[in-house]
């Protein structure tokens, strides 16, 4: 979690982007800050996760959100799985990783999975009307969403085994990240009826997109400096590091603040 970089490199010396993912190398800032602010977010998602399961649990009657229950559960589950390893990644920043190889890879590969299925929620749940019910229909559909958000997790968790799988973990986390949403974004732009489902409500969900854009577009940017496009000097990978650093943190912020805005929505 969080970008990093070892501080004993020269100017001469290019970072190790495909080091182990647990690693405890972050800058001095991120290891500060990094451990707090991941056990504060757990807690707000703990308590956010399950007021909404709570309101889930009311059935039918109490039901009043625009979004498909079926879809807002699932994001619930995609939250509190995400939100369940944060206590891990912030006693890995805080020390390092003391649980081995193995359980890191597993960490990171269920970490991507609950990010990489929100993602794909979200944009299934601004396109169509596939969560109105829940019909066997609807029910195929979430089995190859999770099903796809697995398999699109497993480089993350084969960084270190086949270098190849970072490009490719970084390439997916680009198009989920950021050219997903703005894809979405033009569709709805350029189709009335997505438009009225905005109004509808189901702009509420985009919250996550929002969120995790920056990290998106932080990740485009080290694209152009890994590719030689930008000059990659000392400073320019301390620069983009943080910026990834911060923008990863801004993402994170999703499993606190989207189920307080479900609830929001559906007290108003």
């Amino acid at each position: 979690l969080f970008s990093s970089y070892d501080d004993s490199y020269t100017n001469d010396t290019i970072v190790d982007y495909d080091a182990t993912p647990c690693r405890n190398h972050f800058c001095p800032l991120f290891q500060r800050v990094a451990p707090p602010f991941l056990a504060a977010t757990c807690a707000v998602a703990a308590l956010g996760t399950g007021a909404l399961l709570v309101a889930l649990a009311k059935g039918p009657p109490a039901w009043r959100w625009p979004q498909s229950r079926a879809l807002v559960a699932q994001l619930a589950l995609g939250t509190a799985l995400f939100a369940a390893l944060l206590p891990a990644l912030a006693a890995g920043a805080a020390r390092g990783w003391p649980l081995g190889t193995g359980t890191c890879r597993l960490t990171h590969l269920l970490w991507h999975w609950s990010l990489f299925a929100q993602a794909l929620l979200v944009a299934s749940g601004c396109c169509g009307t596939a969560w109105a019910r829940w019909d066997p229909r609807s029910r195929r559909l979430a089995v190859a969403l999770w099903a796809a958000a697995l398999l699109l997790a497993t480089p993350a968790a084969l960084v270190t085994i086949l270098p190849p799988a970072s490009l490719l973990h970084r390439s997916l986390c680009l198009c989920l990240l950021l050219l997903l949403p703005a894809g979405l974004l033009l569709a709805a732009l350029a189709v009335p009826r997505l438009r009225a489902s905005w109004a509808a409500g189901a702009g509420l969900v985009w919250l996550f997109s929002g969120l995790w854009v920056p990290y998106g577009a932080g990740l485009a940017g080290d694209f152009l400096l890994q590719a030689g496009l930008l000059e990659p000097t000392c400073g320019s990978f301390e620069h983009f590091d943080l910026a990834l650093g911060l923008s990863e943190a801004l993402g994170v912020l999703h499993c606190g603040l989207g189920p307080l805005a479900l609830l929001l929505a559906w007290r108003c």
